[in-house]
């Protein structure tokens, strides 16, 4: 498994202000018989519906040399943890975290806006500084 994102501890910090609780930390499945572990999985208790919301989260720091080559890299991760996990557990929602920076910047480009609504990917958008 792949070593913990730069903003990791802020992402969870960030999930548990808005009371998420924080279930595994990594959320571990099997994706062709090797073990992958998607960042975090959190649960919700949404008390006016009365129901558990259930999310898993990948998440992303956009600091690299290249925005290009790390969305490559986190799109083809997140489709591959989709699959995986609704497979395994198919009541969670993933998430691919990304900072507000990045959101703000590149991932306001026509063609990424394209990509992402394509390919339904959630995102979930941190701020690193204030959690």
């Amino acid at each position: 498994m792949s070593r913990r994102d730069t903003h990791h501890r802020e992402v969870v910090h960030a999930l548990q202000k808005e009371h998420w609780v924080i279930t595994d930390d990594p959320l571990t499945l099997d994706f062709a018989g090797k073990l992958v572990g998607i960042d975090l999985a959190a649960e919700k208790l949404l008390a006016a519906e009365r129901e558990e919301r259930r999310i898993a989260v990948e998440i992303k720091s956009f600091q690299g040399s290249s925005d290009v080559s790390e969305f490559h890299t986190a799109v083809g991760q997140f489709l591959n943890y989709r699959h995986v996990l609704g497979k395994a557990m198919p009541d969670r929602t993933l998430y691919l975290a990304i900072p507000v920076e990045a959101f703000a910047g590149f991932f306001q480009e026509p063609d990424v806006q394209e990509i992402i609504q394509t390919h339904r990917i959630k995102l979930l958008v941190y701020d690193p500084q204030s959690e």
